[in-house]
């Protein structure tokens, strides 16, 4: 007689045999997806890492891990994350360059390039992370273009280490612009490379189309401008903790240089070329 509950009802693995395999789909941007839990339905705006965003028709952005709990066309599905597929003929860097196969990083020279803060230091790394390491090119921040008088006076740059400088909101009549004219026109000023771009931070580096907004938000006088920015996008502000994770969202969109403000590419070349001539 046919035992339809098997040899051994207690056996392990009876989860596994009786449960539904779900077709996988990638979650590629621009994918009309619905989450079966609750009903938002939504199209790909950004994956990283683990996490898939999609924003429905009203503009409203929800994060969620991926995995089950989808439909796509009304069908049951695993979202995973698209499958980056080997790249045929050159292969460019996230700069745009052509990249080095098998290339060992070179050992650091003692020129260097300096920029404001972490948030600048990451954004460098992501996009000309590869090229830095070929050329031997250390990226350190400085927490503030008030603190480069002091370092220059501590580590003078000189003929065989020069320092390039990296400066946010460098237009005329800013603190930046005053301090960073004061300086060229010192003893240090010879081995110096100090440009910058007209943003008020980094983040505005980042073009609105990588981030999926029409334009950055204005942020009136008095508010702090990260945190204005994160009100305005709907994002969490409460402290430095939610900052950060903005940061990293931020950073999450950036792939290449295709995705940065052309005000700061030229310059970070301008730099690479001045610390490495």
């Amino acid at each position: 007689m046919d035992d339809r509950y098997g040899s051994d009802v207690l056996a392990t693995g009876w989860r596994q045999r009786n449960a539904r395999t779900l077709p996988e789909v990638e979650a590629v941007r621009g994918e009309v997806i619905e989450v079966a839990e609750d009903g938002f339905c939504g199209a790909v705006t950004t994956i990283s890492g683990g996490l898939v965003e999609l924003e429905d028709r009203h503009g409203r952005r929800r994060m969620f891990s991926l995995g089950p709990g989808f439909l796509v066309d009304g069908r049951a599905v695993k979202l995973i994350a698209p499958v980056v597929k080997p790249p045929s003929g050159p292969q460019r860097t996230a700069s745009g360059s052509f990249a080095v196969a098998d290339q060992r990083a070179r050992v650091a020279r003692s020129s260097r390039i300096l920029v404001e803060g972490r948030h600048d230091a990451e954004l460098v790394e992501k996009v000309w992370g590869d090229d830095l390491r070929v050329e031997g090119v250390v990226v350190e921040y400085l927490e503030g273009i008030d603190l480069l008088p002091a370092l220059l006076e501590e580590e003078p740059p000189t003929a065989d280490r020069r320092y390039g400088v990296l400066v946010d909101h460098l237009v005329p009549g800013s603190k930046e612009s005053r301090l960073t004219a004061e300086i060229m026109r010192g003893r240090h000023g010879a081995h110096l490379a100090i440009v910058g771009h007209p943003y008020i931070d980094v983040w505005q580096c980042v073009t609105p189309r990588a981030l999926g907004i029409a334009a950055w938000p204005e942020v009136p006088r008095g508010i702090d401008w990260k945190t204005g920015v994160c009100r305005a996008l709907g994002w969490p502000a409460n402290d430095k903790a939610d900052l950060a994770r903005a940061w990293k969202r931020i950073l999450g969109t950036v792939h290449s240089y295709r995705d940065l403000e052309p005000a700061l590419l030229g310059r970070v070349e301008e730099l690479i070329d001045f610390v490495t001539a």
